[in-house]
């Protein structure tokens, strides 16, 4: 196994480490805990940063995976890829944004666009775990 065959591997690995910062973001928000909420939330996006370097140099060596799949389990794992892939795209411009707000201390905006952002980009992270799994050990 060569580096970049590990790179999938890790690109779920950072997916789950992102997902867990999300959930003690949240956490650390709804206590009040304003100044641990902006570092892990931080985290959380150069964490994302590094699972999409990752995830292009894995795309760019590798090319396609395709699903080996039949039948019904075929038809979940589309119809997680069909939902993960926009939302994907769309994680790091609402990130970008929600940051921002927050880091501008602009909180109303923060909170508004980090009610969209936050579940998106938890199911992004948790439907990529999903489908690495489905993908490289189903």
């Amino acid at each position: 196994m060569n580096f970049f065959d590990s790179l999938p591997a890790v690109n779920a690995f950072l997916n789950g480490i992102a997902a867990i910062l999300l959930i003690w973001g949240l956490m650390l928000i709804k206590s009040g805990k304003r100044e641990a909420h902006r570092k892990v939330m931080l985290t959380a996006f150069g964490v994302s940063t590094a699972f999409l370097i990752s995830y292009l140099t894995s795309h760019a060596h590798a090319g396609v995976v395709y699903f080996q799949g039949t039948g019904l389990i075929r038809t979940i794992y589309l119809t997680i890829l069909w939902t993960h892939t926009p939302l994907a795209a769309a994680v790091p411009v609402l990130a970008i944004i929600t940051l921002n707000h927050g880091l501008k201390a602009r909180f109303d905006k923060h909170r508004t666009i980090a009610k969209w952002t936050w579940p998106i980009w938890m199911y992004v992270n948790v439907t990529g775990v999903v489908i690495y799994f489905m993908l490289y050990k189903m």
